[in-house]
């Protein structure tokens, strides 16, 4: 089954990591072009190329400012993405919840086997 373009929708957009580093650049305030490839070490043409895909599908605004274009996140269309990953947010909680009693459990497992070692190692006195 062929994939769907990258400018099919957010979904498609954002499988791409360069650009989810970009948006998560410009969740933080608006930016020009030059500070993006300045920050995240990647060419011109290639951090263009990425911002005209999310822009195509809503996710970032841009606007002119004298000479400079500036861009900034879109965080209502942002809200599907969301959305989505919420719902996995449960199952991710009880994986970390499964992985932190395992650690206690090797943690009292530990303390215990040292208890035992160090009365062993007093009585021999």
């Amino acid at each position: 089954m062929p994939r769907a373009a990258t400018t099919s929708d957010a979904f498609n957009a954002v499988a791409e990591p360069r650009r989810r580093e970009i948006l998560s650049y410009l969740a933080l305030k608006e930016r020009a072009v030059g500070d993006i490839v300045a920050t995240l070490g990647v060419e011109q043409p290639s951090v263009s190329k990425h911002l005209r895909v999310l822009r195509d599908v809503g996710l970032v605004h841009v606007r002119r400012e004298g000479r400079s274009m500036l861009y900034r996140t879109n965080a209502e269309a942002i809200r599907p993405l969301h959305e989505w990953a919420g719902t996995f947010e449960r199952f991710w909680r009880n994986q970390l919840n499964r992985v932190k009693e395992r650690a206690e459990e090797k943690v009292t497992e530990s303390d215990q086997n040292s208890r035992r070692k160090h009365d062993l190692d007093s009585n021999k006195d």
